[in-house]
């Protein structure tokens, strides 16, 4: 668990950063750095993306994962759980459930959270971890700076997700297996470059309804 709790620890204190930073920010330069930081997540997105093998499967997974999610109203429970957070902080913030939402899915939709996760619950490397850590902090400053405390909180995500998969671990090997890693790599980068439509406004797409595609991918993968 070392390696998520060094995460978690980075998320939260990038966060403060980018809340004490952002306040004293013009709106512009703040604006800018959401621009910058939506733009580098549509690169990391199509990176990942783009390992994908079967095309047709991926397609499927997605639209299947977005109709069970919108049909549960995944993203719904979600933001009402930002809510409830944000309530209980007492927090002002008019963009936590959606800075929640968002910082979420970005952390734990990447292949590098499953083997990190593996590599740390089996073996006891956490170096995967330390280095998904890095990065988590550095991002989460600019997403704090925008959205605020919302940002912080989505390290409570993390530890949750993260904790139990590296808990779960040596009944998860499975998850090592290339094929399931490039289905989750791939079907996690689509949903990656919808958080970077949503961070650039492009359009506003309901991503947390769309976290079942991996599990679907995920399945596909093992099973079939």
């Amino acid at each position: 668990m070392t390696g998520t709790l060094v995460n978690t620890g980075s998320i939260i204190a990038g966060g403060l950063i980018g809340i004490s930073v952002g306040g004293y920010l013009p709106e512009r330069i703040k604006t800018i750095m959401v621009q910058a930081l939506g733009l580098s997540v549509l690169l990391v997105g199509i990176q990942m993306a783009l390992t994908v093998t079967n095309l047709i499967v991926t397609i499927g997974c997605m639209l299947a994962g977005a109709i069970t999610g919108e049909l549960i109203k995944i993203e719904y429970w979600v933001e009402r759980f930002g809510e409830w957070l944000k309530e209980h902080t007492r927090s002002s913030s008019s963009t936590f459930a959606e800075g929640f939402m968002s910082a979420s899915v970005l952390y734990l939709t990447g292949a590098m959270m499953i083997v990190g996760s593996i590599q740390d619950g089996t073996i006891g490397d956490s170096t995967t971890l330390y280095v998904k850590s890095l990065l988590d902090g550095v991002i989460a400053i600019p997403l704090a700076s925008t959205f605020g405390i919302g940002v912080a909180f989505s390290a409570i995500s993390v530890f949750l997700v993260q904790g139990s998969l590296t808990l779960l671990a040596s009944h998860l090997l499975f998850m090592q297996d290339p094929d399931v890693l490039n289905a989750v790599t791939a079907t996690g980068g689509l949903l990656i470059v919808g958080i970077s439509t949503n961070l650039l406004k492009i359009t506003k797409i309901r991503i947390g309804n769309f976290l079942p595609a991996i599990f679907y991918a995920i399945a596909w993968a093992v099973f079939v």
